[in-house]
């Protein structure tokens, strides 16, 4: 039984490990400290819009064709970001809900920013298609804003059609869930 539980206990820290800031990327701090897994609500009043950047930022990203999109163009809709790479099993692990939720929402009324922290796009577009997650995953295409930096990913932002960040979610979650379908309503 100890030799079970010491097992588990390396897997668990290796898979912490994983996907926190080692030499893939380097990021700093979140503006907004929360622990692994656990999620944050922003009240959508203007007065709770701190300066440290808890609105959709402005920020381009890349798609798959090239194409380059500012995130503000986004506004108008909800935003569902994530931040992935295809090297986390955490990220691997929640794909598939967001793949579920991503298919049960309006399209016109919610957008999915998939935001590949991988080195090189083309592993982020290959673990795609391999995958057959059929997923809108985009690619850094200037320094990441001060809101994304995270201690590790996925971490998820979830923006209202004002630009809002309305919830923030650290590790990873299942988001095959009426609680986000609501959400992006």
């Amino acid at each position: 039984m100890n030799k079970a539980l010491i097992i588990s206990a390396v897997l668990s820290i290796s898979l912490l490990a994983a996907c926190s800031d080692n030499n893939k990327k380097k990021v700093a701090v979140a503006a907004l400290p929360v622990t692994e897994g656990q999620q944050t609500n922003i009240n959508n009043d203007a007065s709770n819009v701190s300066s440290s950047g808890s609105v959709l930022p402005s920020f381009t990203v890349q798609d798959v064709n090239g194409k380059l999109i500012n995130l503000q163009s986004f506004k108008g809709k909800k935003v569902f970001v994530n931040l992935w790479a295809s090297w986390c099993p955490p990220c691997r692990q929640e794909m598939p809900s967001i793949k579920k939720l991503f298919e049960s929402v309006d399209s016109n009324k919610a957008l999915f920013v998939m935001l590949s922290l991988d080195d090189d796009f083309e592993k982020s577009k290959e673990f795609i298609l391999t995958q057959k997650l059929q997923l809108p995953i985009y690619f850094p295409a200037e320094k990441i804003p001060e809101l994304f930096n995270v201690q590790g990913i996925p971490s998820t932002f979830i923006f209202n059609e004002n630009g809002d960040l309305m919830q923030r979610i650290d590790g990873g979650d299942n988001y095959d869930s009426e609680k986000y379908r609501n959400m992006l309503k």
